[in-house]
């Protein structure tokens, strides 16, 4: 029987209550890991944690917008496990859905506080960590086929996605010199319950909406497709991958998206 790929390592989840973070949560774990999974929807959380098990993960509030809440999730997971060898930063808000003309800068500020901000500040207090005790980590955030594309996406939810990759190449500049490894994951279209929520729309309807654009016939895409790049990322199988946003899109970023002309 092989050895879990992420046997005793201690990884730390944002945005772990649904979605791509639920189930990186459950596949970290199966293979392994202790886990910290935190967001903001204590209910949800609770009950997946419950559902795994307290002998493997924990679950813990934290609004990543509040750098103290952060710094204290950190502490926690070092407290609790003695290290933290994986950041799984994934928490993110899809913003406002309006045309740039009619842009909400309110909302806009309010996105990038999420998605930008909030992970700057996960990625400074788990590099400290990894840093602080000499730990070779792996620091995994979520992008999106927004942050390599116009049109994909929201105004203010591509602008933030495109920073962030920025923050993934720059952290990995730095954070090299230390053994830690920094990545991205850019997935196509998902029903989450983030994207249902944002477009009002059933999770089947997101699901044909997005089989409809897609490049790659014949499949689905699902949180558990990206949870499974993430493990990757976050496993010694990619041991010399850093700095890198993993397209998980079935082609559709490389490809000429427009209607062929004869």
């Amino acid at each position: 029987m092989s050895k879990p790929r992420l046997e005793g390592k201690v990884a730390l989840i944002t945005g772990a209550a649904s979605g791509i973070g639920e189930e990186a949560a459950r596949l970290f774990a199966e293979n392994g890991a202790f886990v910290v999974a935190v967001d903001i929807q204590d209910e949800l959380g609770n009950e997946i944690a419950a559902s795994i098990g307290a002998e493997r993960i924990t679950y813990r509030h934290c609004d990543v917008r509040d750098e103290k809440q952060v710094e204290e999730t950190v502490s926690y997971t070092l407290e609790k496990y003695g290290s933290l060898d994986i950041l799984f930063s994934n928490a993110g808000v899809m913003g406002p859905l309006t045309t740039i003309l009619e842009l909400d800068i309110d909302g806009l500020d309010s996105t990038m506080a999420t998605n930008v901000r909030g992970v700057a500040a996960t990625i400074k207090h788990a590099a400290r960590a990894m840093v602080g005790r000499n730990i070779r980590g792996s620091i995994i955030c979520t992008t999106s086929v927004a942050s390599s594309i116009g049109g994909s996406g929201p105004h203010a939810y591509t602008t933030s996605k495109h920073a962030l990759v920025g923050l993934v190449r720059s952290a990995c500049s730095e954070l090299g010199a230390y053994g830690i490894r920094v990545n991205c994951i850019s997935p196509f279209g998902i029903a989450t319950p983030l994207s249902c929520k944002a477009y009002n729309l059933q999770p089947g309807e997101v699901e044909a909406n997005c089989c409809a654009a897609a490049n790659l016939k014949g499949i689905t895409l699902k949180a558990k497709h990206v949870a499974e790049a993430a493990l990757f990322l976050a496993s010694d199988e990619s041991a010399y991958i850093s700095g890198h946003n993993m397209a998980v899109d079935g082609g559709f970023t490389v490809v000429n998206n427009s209607p062929a002309v004869v």
